[in-house]
């Protein structure tokens, strides 16, 4: 991505922002190694099954994710560790990757 990928979300017990990790100061609560996969979107609002596509492969291999969804895209975030392992069952699903 051109930018830097930011999310903030507010609910009434918690406030969670997605940021690049040099941006986290050392003494704030955080978890570091994560990866952003980009659906390209838009995808229409009657469209099912878009994230399940996705995610089911990853789920079949174990691999834990964290997603996050904006009005146009959905973003996938995956530990840096299972990259290799996340890439490879996507591939074998049909996706197509790019960077």
């Amino acid at each position: 991505m051109s930018r830097a990928f930011c999310s903030v979300t507010r609910t009434r017990d918690e406030l969670s922002i997605v940021c690049a990790e040099q941006l986290v100061p050392a003494s704030v609560k955080t978890e570091r190694g994560w990866r952003c996969l980009k659906l390209e979107g838009p995808f229409p609002f009657a469209q099912t099954g878009v994230l399940v596509s996705f995610l089911s492969p990853l789920s079949q291999r174990a691999i834990p994710i964290f997603a996050l969804s904006t009005f146009d895209t959905d973003y996938v975030l995956i530990k840096e560790a299972n990259e290799p392992s996340a890439l490879q069952a996507l591939a074998e699903a049909g996706h197509e990757l790019t960077r």
